[in-house]
């Protein structure tokens, strides 16, 4: 029992230390997001329930360079500030599944065929989620607790209609909006994250590291392990890339490789339980279940399309890409924990 425990306490630390300089970036950009971008835009650009704002949502998330773990901040932060539901799903889907680095892992890597498919297919996913999330019925109190606290003026300081005109300067919205972002925000979210890296952690050390390997086929079967696997799993965009590049000179399907780039980026124990948490069940279930049938019909579409163009993907492969441990992303690791801890003291001094 103890030696499982260390195993699980070891991979729990490697899926945060991986993660750890993602999430803060992500932070620091929803810090820079309430800076710059008023709630009014937000509200007029991505707070509708309407088909719109969801694909505002879906195109905007595309090209950022942010994983499953750092976009959770930053749409949390958006859905703070105003915007629907909807679009708050679709740009958590568009978001981590691809973004300017991974377009150009994937070209590298895989082949030019994959690189087009790979961000249409995302956007195809998030505005699918984003439209079936805006068609749910409203939960009045979810929204009332996402809504307080928008301003962020210290207790002293008195709150007015035009929220809090004494941070009207550029100087005092950059302290207001990173005290958002690194002490409310992270108070909101840190503990959950925390779980689901154990959770993550737990099933990475149960599952064989040669599971996948040994059981790949041909047709739907290949693409379903791919979409067990990526699920619960935390992987970004990029580290996936090299991943399946590997899986695919041992014979992966094209279908069953952009199952996993796409299933993979998007979901993970953290993302799933911070969702389930703050935008509600529903919308977790949904995130879920639309990431997992989209993907499976773009990974079956995806073999019909290489069929016909016979066109053989391990043909393109080039080589693999590891990442190991760091200073910067150890460093990054104790720092994000020291945060979290910091913050949730100073919620509950509160």
């Amino acid at each position: 029992m103890v030696n499982i425990a260390i195993g699980i306490l070891v991979e729990s630390w490697n899926i945060l230390n991986s993660s750890a300089h993602f999430i803060l970036f992500g932070l620091f950009i929803s810090g820079i997001i309430k800076i710059f971008i008023s709630e009014e835009f937000v509200k007029n650009h991505l707070g509708s329930n309407n088909i719109t704002s969801v694909l505002k949502a879906s195109l905007m998330g595309i090209p950022l360079p942010i994983c499953s773990c750092g976009v959770v901040p930053v749409s949390i932060g958006l859905r703070k500030q105003g915007a629907s539901k909807g679009a708050t799903t679709a740009f958590m889907i568009s978001t981590p599944e691809t973004g300017v680095d991974s377009i150009s892992i994937t070209y590298a890597l895989l082949d030019p065929v994959m690189t087009v498919i790979r961000p249409i297919a995302a956007f195809i996913t998030a505005f699918t989620a984003g439209i079936i999330v805006n068609l749910l019925p409203d939960n009045s109190a979810n929204n009332d607790s996402l809504k307080e606290n928008n301003c962020s003026c210290s207790s002293k300081q008195q709150k007015s209609t035009t929220c809090c005109e004494s941070e009207s300067t550029l100087y005092n919205r950059a302290v207001s909006s990173f005290s958002f972002a690194f002490k409310e925000l992270l108070a909101d979210i840190g503990f959950l994250l925390l779980i689901g890296f154990i959770i993550a952690g737990t099933i990475s050390y149960f599952v064989p590291e040669g599971f996948i390997e040994d059981n790949l086929g041909a047709g739907l079967f290949p693409m379903i392990i791919m979409l067990v696997v990526g699920i619960p799993v935390y992987v970004c965009a990029t580290a996936s890339t090299p991943i399946v590049a590997a899986l695919a000179m041992k014979g992966l399907s094209p279908g069953a490789a952009i199952v996993f780039l796409l299933a993979g980026p998007a979901t993970n124990a953290a993302s799933i339980t911070v969702i389930a948490k703050l935008l509600g069940k529903r919308v977790a279930i949904v995130y879920v279940v639309t990431i997992a049938v989209i993907s499976i019909l773009i990974g079956c579409a995806v073999n019909s399309i290489y069929g016909m163009m016979s066109i053989s993907i391990s043909s393109w492969v080039a080589s693999t890409h590891s990442m190991g441990n760091t200073i910067f992303t150890n460093t990054a690791a104790l720092f994000l924990m020291s945060l979290i801890i910091w913050s949730r003291l100073k919620k509950k001094n509160h």
